[in-house]
């Protein structure tokens, strides 16, 4: 899909992603959250390279969801921690998206997820126009939400069915399965970046854990070594 496809004209003199604040000012609220959304990104990219052969689809971090136009315009926003959209080109006119702005975009998330650093209450606010719960629910639509809460080791995925957030049942294996990219969302208890925690992370739809690319590189080097081989520095 071409940038030309991805971004429908319109009448209306609206700004775009270069027009647009790329921040609202505010602190990562803790340590691990960028772990984590790089744990959840590189593990997953041998599935969206075979999933989009093409390079047509952009991952979000920490970076701001368009859909209303508010004064200050980063009101008109959210954030969340992670999301996923398939089928749009990773850049505007060759350049790095700043944001992502819903009034010029065919294609919504397909996954949000937001890291919970409090009581969960905002994650789950349904106040019309205000709530994030509502906004991802009636504006930005992704077909699936969750809410990973770090200090409970667990996550909660809603699933869009007939405009409405359905809580879906985890699996036998206790992950969530998102069917489309072949590939399931779970807790993982175990050390990342020097830090032990449940983190949330993905697998194959057989219940085998994605890696990222320096474990791959750990598991070579040890059955390397197994076989009597030192593998090379």
């Amino acid at each position: 899909m071409t940038d030309a496809i991805a971004q429908p004209q319109s009448s209306l003199s609206l700004p775009d992603h270069t027009q647009l604040p790329d921040s609202d000012g505010t602190f990562v609220k803790n340590f691990q959250e960028h772990p984590q959304s790089v744990l959840l990104t590189t593990s997953l990219l041998p599935i969206l390279r075979q999933v989009h052969p093409d390079g047509q689809y952009c991952i979000g971090q920490d970076s701001g969801i368009y859909w209303r136009m508010t004064e200050p315009p980063e009101r008109g926003a959210e954030a969340p921690d992670w999301f996923y959209v398939p089928n749009v080109s990773p850049t505007i006119n060759g350049e790095i998206r700043r944001s992502y702005v819903l009034w010029q975009e065919y294609i919504p998330p397909l996954i949000a997820l937001e890291f919970v650093s409090g009581d969960g209450k905002e994650e789950r606010d349904k106040t019309p126009l205000t709530g994030k719960f509502w906004v991802y629910e009636t504006v930005i639509r992704p077909a699936f939400y969750g809410i990973y809460e770090v200090k409970k080791a667990s996550v909660e995925v809603y699933h869009l069915v007939e405009d409405r957030y359905q809580l879906l049942a985890a699996n036998e294996r206790g992950h969530y399965p998102i069917n489309s990219l072949g590939v399931e969302l779970g807790i993982w208890q175990g050390e990342y970046q020097n830090a032990t925690l449940p983190w949330l992370r993905w697998w194959d739809c057989q219940g085998n854990l994605l890696f990222t690319g320096d474990e791959r590189a750990e598991r070579l080097a040890a059955q390397l070594r197994a076989a009597g081989i030192e593998p090379e520095v």
